[in-house]
């Protein structure tokens, strides 16, 4: 996890952003997290034997340190307490929703790269 969290710190530092404002840097490694999960998942599933500490070290490691849910909860908290409920709104479902698109996307350009599991 220390990978992913790391990488989560300095994409913190390259996109700070103010408390109370729409946290660009937590919505950028979350959503990029989801793209990259619906790589691994079709990556992982075209191989034959993959190792089996391959989806835990990549998925629950270095994507779960990635990716950040707390932060998330607690930037939607900080915008709602800073007056911006339609920034927090746009936060919350913007984030939700263009997480899913991700996750599909990944899985369509895994399914490109990889080829199509019968």
């Amino acid at each position: 996890g220390v990978l992913g969290s790391l990488g989560r710190y300095a994409v913190g530092l390259a996109v700070p952003h103010v408390a109370g404002s729409f946290a660009w840097s937590t919505f950028l490694v979350n959503v990029t997290g989801s793209l990259a999960m619906g790589v691994l998942v079709v990556w992982v599933l075209s191989m034959a034997r993959p190792h089996p500490w391959l989806r835990p070290f990549l998925g629950v490691g270095v994507l779960g340190g990635w990716t950040t849910f707390s932060s998330y909860a607690l930037d939607v908290h900080a915008i709602v307490e800073a007056g911006h409920g339609l920034v927090a709104t746009a936060y919350l479902v913007g984030s939700l929703v263009v997480g899913l698109v991700a996750v599909g996307l990944g899985i369509s350009l895994g399914e490109r790269v990889f080829g199509r599991r019968p």
